[in-house]
């Protein structure tokens, strides 16, 4: 008589520990997590077989609260592993939402705080209270293009704009840098926009 198979062991859906060594990566920063770190897996389906995704504790707070809150709910952790209470990560979660709430869109116009940050474009510094025009410029992480933001001066916003990676749109951008530049005095935004030069819209 045939021995019957062996069932492989069904993973949990959700593994809170200590990182066993520093290889792993986090899915929300992309940092490394470094060994004996706290951990959170969410268990997925592959072509190859069930795995988890890792991040950072503290980083699956502030994107992914609601895995966190059922990973506490099922205690997904091996006993003698100490974990933050789910309090301190939903105040983390609620912080993280408020800033993404309050965050800036690019295209937009901000005034320089120093005069050590340096034009993407043309590798010039910025000068001190100066205005500067903020884009977004396409960058590539492995096989993914991510759109990040660059300051330039606004003199070079033309070049900038046509770059081969740049993300942002000509069409409409004065409109845009106005309507995302509440913030900062309308007299600084209309001094960057005199100095956009043959840009269109």
């Amino acid at each position: 008589m045939s021995e019957e198979p062996e069932v492989p062991e069904q993973l949990p859906p959700y593994r809170i520990e200590g990182a066993r060594s520093s290889r792993s990566s986090c899915k929300g920063c992309r940092k490394k997590i470094e060994k004996g770190t706290l951990r959170l897996g969410v268990m997925i389906e592959g072509p190859f077989g069930s795995g988890y995704l890792w991040f950072h504790l503290k980083c699956a707070a502030k994107r992914r609260i609601e895995d966190v809150e059922n990973a506490y709910g099922e205690k997904a952790w091996d006993e003698g592993v100490e974990v933050p209470s789910i309090e301190s990560l939903r105040q983390i979660a609620a912080e993280a939402a408020v800033e993404k709430q309050t965050r800036k869109t690019a295209p937009y116009v901000e005034i320089a705080p120093s005069g050590r940050s340096k034009c993407k474009q043309c590798a010039e510094p910025i000068e001190q209270g100066a205005p500067r025009i903020v884009l977004l410029r396409a960058v590539e992480f492995g096989n993914q293009v991510r759109n990040g933001p660059i300051a330039v001066h606004p003199r070079c916003v033309a070049a900038a704009l046509a770059a081969p990676d740049n993300a942002s749109e000509e069409p409409g951008l004065r409109a845009s840098l106005r309507q995302n530049s509440l913030d900062v005095a309308p007299a600084a935004v209309e001094r960057a926009l005199g100095e956009l030069g043959a840009v269109d819209g």
